[in-house]
């Protein structure tokens, strides 16, 4: 474990700044706009709007690359021993960066408020190589209209020569053990998970931190305080990612990003499921082991991950154990997780299901919170799983109307099943949809997965 200490370093703009007396829970847009570098805004706090965008640098499969993430959403000690660049940087001497000369040039910026995320995204993509609009998600505009920015991101050629070029060819800074204490707080980020184990033992109130991407807005908007966050993201044992013939297991701290980097035999629906889940901002940050941690009945991840009969790999100083996904939710926001265990990996047993699918139903197609979502998997046996999520107060496995429709999927088999979820659903009612709308749409999901499947 790191030497505790008051200070830390990280890499902005390419100066090294050394951080003292700061929050453990203060952001990284907090941080970067005491430091006049004020391109960077907030808008919303919680990872929605993107104005707060700002570039990581980070190992990928192809090697360093930029990485667009939300800064609100950073908690300021992640990016020890990291390289971080804001929008005040892309532009080298005297000349603008193609991403922002592009949006200037297409009309794509009025009052400028979002500008400065959408370049930063913008650039990210366009030193990777690769134009898809869909790397824009998860950045909002409510003056310009989104024509210009699109045309500006199709306009960009190859990524120039020069210092934003030459820094990919070096590698991206590894993350080094932290142990950050100041008299409002502490932040760990232990380089094992032996270590990481025995100091959450060690300090029983302490919180375990992912990618913060939904701790950080309790931070924001509840204004929560945590004594000591335990930081998983220098685990390496949580970012491991194993497939053989028996099943396929994901590390709990691979960010959804890494996963679909990693998984390259995954399902049509895992695919599809992986780009209704937020915005690429938040899937560079967000973990599969945090999504599931956090207990939202309206999470996206379980619904999928209990119609592929998922397991969790839990950790503690105890050892370790196997615990279902179907029984791992107790209550709301309540989990079988211990004091001082973790989530260490998610296993997917093979064979994979003949058929599955993944429904979100929400207010907008993309980036958006589900109403209802629904995973549904019919193995070669003939047996159907149904993972539901916004249909109580936990992620379900709907086990009754599964036990109804059996190995059938014929009417009379499809009315039981929807019977049975009548009477033993209890959604809630609240801004995103009433309960009887809940209850009607898991019924209807469940009729347009046989009529899917059947196809």
């Amino acid at each position: 474990m790191a030497t505790a200490c008051a200070a830390f370093e990280l890499t902005l703009n390419g100066e090294t700044i050394r951080v003292e007396h700061e929050l453990p829970q203060t952001t990284l847009l907090d941080y970067v706009r005491s430091r006049g570098l004020t391109g960077a805004k907030e808008g919303c706090a919680e990872g929605e709007c993107g104005a707060c965008a700002v570039l990581l640098v980070s190992a990928g499969p192809a090697g360093t690359r930029y990485e667009a993430v939300n800064s609100c959403l950073v908690a300021l000690p992640s990016v020890a021993n990291r390289e971080v660049y804001t929008v005040e940087s892309l532009a080298r001497d005297g000349q603008l960066a193609p991403a922002q000369e592009a949006m200037a040039k297409a009309g794509g910026s009025q009052c400028g408020y979002c500008t400065p995320g959408f370049v930063v995204s913008m650039f990210a993509q366009h030193y990777c190589g690769d134009h898809d609009l869909h790397a824009l998600g998860g950045n909002l505009c409510r003056c310009t209209g989104y024509r210009p920015i699109r045309d500006a991101l199709q306009s960009l050629g190859p990524a120039p020569d020069g210092f934003f070029f030459d820094r990919l060819k070096q590698p991206a800074p590894q993350l080094q053990p932290v142990d950050y204490r100041t008299a409002r707080g502490r932040f760990s980020r232990p380089g094992n998970l032996q270590a990481c184990l025995d100091l959450a033992a060690s300090d029983p109130s302490a919180r375990f931190l992912g990618g913060n991407t939904d701790l950080g807005v309790l931070t924001n908007l509840r204004d929560q305080r945590f004594e000591h966050l335990i930081s998983l993201e220098g685990v390496a044992e949580l970012s491991e990612f194993h497939e053989d013939d028996s099943a396929m297991e994901i590390g709990a701290g691979l960010t959804l990003t890494e996963i679909a980097e990693r998984w390259h035999s995954a399902p049509e629906a895992f695919l599809e499921w992986l780009k209704l889940f937020a915005s690429p901002l938040i899937r560079n940050r967000a973990t599969l082991g945090g999504n599931l941690a956090t207990a939202s009945p309206i999470g996206d991840s379980a619904p999928l991950l209990l119609a592929l009969d998922a397991e969790l790999r839990l950790a503690s100083q105890a050892g370790e154990r196997i615990v279902p996904l179907c029984s791992f939710f107790r209550a709301f926001r309540e989990t079988e997780l211990r004091p001082g265990e973790l989530i260490r990996s998610i296993r997917i047993p093979k064979p994979l299901p003949a058929s599955v699918r993944f429904y979100k139903v929400a207010k907008r197609g993309l980036d958006d919170i589900s109403t209802v979502a629904a995973g549904i998997s019919r193995r070669a046996d003939g047996t159907v799983r149904i993972g539901l999520g916004g249909a109580a107060a936990v992620p379900l496995r709907a086990l009754d109307a599964e036990q109804a429709l059996g190995t059938s999927s014929d009417a009379e088999a499809r009315e039981r099943a929807k019977d049975v979820l009548r009477r033993t659903l209890r959604p809630i009612s609240d801004h995103r949809g009433s309960a009887k709308y809940r209850l009607a749409m898991a019924q209807s999901l469940l009729d347009r997965f046989f009529e899917e499947a059947s196809h």
